[in-house]
Parts: C-alpha cells; sequence; structure tokens
C-alpha cells in the first residue's frame, strides 16, 4: 500500500477450530476499531501432491475463491494449508525486482529526492502555512519524482512506479523487494489469533520494516489447520 492511498489489507488469523468467514472477521476488526471490510482475493490456492487433480476443483476451507476454466486458482482465505503463501512470496518477489531494476533505469540520470513523508512532515508542523496540496507540489517537483510520474504517463507501460514508495525504491532492490514479498502474505496489519493487532507505529519505512518482520515471524508460526483471511479496509482518518 502506498502512503497516499485510501484502502490497506488487513490479515486476520483465527485457530482451526474457528472457521473464518466475512461476518466473524469483520466483528474481529470492530473489535480493534477498524472499518468493516470486504475480502481480498490475493492468495494463490495451493494443490494438494495426492489429491491435486480433486482439491483443484473444490472450495473446501476456502474464503472467496477465484476460479479459471472451473478450477480454483485464487482465494481471500481459509485454512493456512491451502494457501500457497510460497507462490505468493514468489511472485510479489519477481515483479518487484522487475519494477524497482526499471525504476532503477528511469532515474539513473537525476539526483536523490526527499521522500513524501518529509514533506507530509511539514504540512503537519505548520498546515497554515505548508497546506496539503502545496505539500504534495514540492514533493512532486522533485526531477527523480517527475521521472517517476513520467514514465507511469507512458501508454506502453505494462506497470506504474509508485512515487510514494520512493524511499524503499533509494533503499536498494533488495529493501524494495524484501517489503513487497513479505507484504504479499502480511498486508499492511495483522491481526493474530490471539486478539493481538500488528501494524506499523508509523508511516516511515523502518517501522515498515519492523512490521513487516514481526508479522512474518508470525505467520510462520502458524499451523496448517490455522485459518487466514485478507480484508481490504478503508484508512481511518
Amino acid at each position: 500500500m502506498s502512503i497516499n492511498s485510501n484502502a490497506r489489507t488487513v490479515i486476520v488469523c483465527m485457530p482451526a477450530d474457528k472457521p473464518i468467514d466475512w461476518f466473524s472477521a469483520s466483528e474481529i476488526l470492530d473489535w480493534h476499531n477498524l472499518p468493516a471490510g470486504t475480502p481480498h482475493t490475493m492468495f494463490p490456492v495451493r494443490r494438494g501432491r495426492i489429491i491435486g487433480w480433486v482439491s483443484r476443483w473444490s472450495a473446501r476451507h476456502l474464503v472467496q475463491v477465484t476460479r479459471r476454466f472451473g478450477a480454483v486458482v485464487w482465494a481471500a482465505g481459509g485454512r493456512k494449508s491451502r494457501l500457497d503463501l510460497t507462490a505468493a512470496v514468489t511472485r510479489a518477489n519477481t515483479a518487484a525486482m522487475i519494477r524497482w531494476r526499471t525504476w532503477a533505469q528511469v532515474v539513473r540520470t537525476t539526483p536523490a529526492a526527499k521522500p513524501w513523508g518529509d514533506f507530509l512532515a511539514q504540512h503537519k508542523a505548520a498546515p497554515a502555512k505548508v497546506t496539503l496540496e502545496e505539500a504534495r507540489r514540492r514533493f512532486e517537483a522533485q526531477p527523480r519524482v517527475l521521472a517517476m510520474l513520467s514514465f507511469n504517463t507512458h501508454p506502453c507501460s505494462q506497470f506504474e512506479l509508485d512515487p510514494y514508495e520512493l524511499d524503499a525504491y533509494q533503499a536498494g532492490e533488495a529493501t524494495y523487494t524484501v517489503v513487497h514479498w513479505q507484504q504479499a502474505i502480511t498486508g499492511d496489519a495483522v491481526v493474530t489469533d490471539d486478539g493481538r493487532l500488528l501494524q506499523p507505529v508509523s508511516n516511515t519505512l523502518a517501522d515498515k520494516l519492523r512490521f513487516l518482520a514481526e508479522a512474518g515471524a508470525y505467520l510462520n508460526t502458524l499451523r496448517r489447520s490455522h485459518q487466514i483471511l485478507a480484508l481490504t479496509v478503508a484508512t481511518q482518518p
């Protein structure tokens, strides 16, 4: 999720003995004073090695599935054993690597730029002097940001370079790809099976990386029988 996005992805986790669905997940979000969400189909579905031909058609233990030629290929969530988190990470890592290397070519002749967070801080410190519109104008006036915006306007561009991820881009390929492959399974926040809310304490890249490390480690500890559901929720004002 980019800094200026009006929505974010929350991953809700539940024990195996409590099957997850949209209603139960929305109740959990409400406990944390988060807006009600809608299922976000973001996880590839795993095919069993032994009964793969049968399982590819079954939506059992899955939520909000997407089919291709009748086969279940994506889901918003379900039993962890049925979600191919490794495939999600691999795809996100490859896509992020391609984006970063394209970005490096696009901005290679431009000087380093200040990230959006610096300009947003100026606005918050003196909103009457630096309006949000003025802060955005100053941010986008930087040559490196202009190069990214210019790339996004090209009719043949297959993806966009998000200027609001500038801090991650400038931190290098390894950092940029780590953010995206981890976020492919953690989303922007995680509600644990014991009710804790894991999320970055601020919009800084360092705090996002700390959250991703904690959330990723938590998801790795979940048993295959645990339930996971991704929801898209509105960003709180």
